[in-house]
């Protein structure tokens, strides 16, 4: 059996700016790639993770990324409740190597954002601005969010103004609009001065 020789399990919980939102940080990768489920119904097509953790009465949002899950729960919960039960629970589902996320859901979710159209098509000098954009957000910003248990996508430009969606803990987070607003806008506007605003949608 080479369950044997597997290192245990190491799961920590992380604060992040938003008070309904924890991160479960395990040493093992969970999903490459940003999986958000914000209802059961998209998780009972993609991750068995997910739906077990619906099953619960306090989540109400579970995001899975490399090495963490975000939960999001209900608010008439206090952590302190639920916290323990959570971590046990995706402590012995990983260890049990349950499957995170079916294979698949990557590839259907890109589909799924084309026919949204979020994948928009741009012309002439707007390629090059919606570029530089995306690398931007790349570079600078997605590291930040991800340490806090959260994800950010570039959605669209058009006449100036940039569209993101907010997935994970940066969803429904308070403090988000003041990042984005003072953070993210403002090193937008600086780096690519075609830029005269950014809004958020969540994801």
């Amino acid at each position: 059996m080479e369950t044997k020789t597997a290192s245990p399990i190491m799961l920590y919980t992380e604060q992040t700016p938003n008070p309904e939102s924890l991160k479960f940080v395990t040493n093992r990768m969970l999903y490459k790639g940003t999986a958000d489920f914000r209802t059961a119904d998209l998780a009972e097509e993609w991750s068995p993770l997910a739906i077990a953790l619906f099953e619960m009465p306090y989540v109400n949002g579970v995001y899975i990324c490399n090495n963490f899950v975000t939960i999001s729960k209900e608010m008439n919960y206090a952590w302190e409740d639920i916290m323990l039960n959570l971590k046990e629970f995706i402590k012995e589902y990983v260890q049990d190597g349950k499957t995170i996320v079916n294979d698949g859901f990557d590839e259907a979710m890109t589909k799924l954002e084309e026919e949204k159209g979020v994948a928009y098509q741009y012309e002439g000098e707007e390629v090059e601005i919606v570029k530089k954009i995306k690398e931007l957000i790349d570079k600078y910003v997605k590291p930040a969010v991800e340490m806090d248990g959260g994800n950010i996508e570039f959605k669209s430009f058009d006449k100036g103004k940039v569209a993101v969606i907010l997935q994970g803990s940066c969803s429904g987070c308070p403090s988000s609009t003041v990042t984005l607003k003072s953070g993210i806008e403002g090193m937008l506007k600086r780096m690519v001065p075609e830029v005269t605003e950014v809004v958020a949608e969540m994801g």
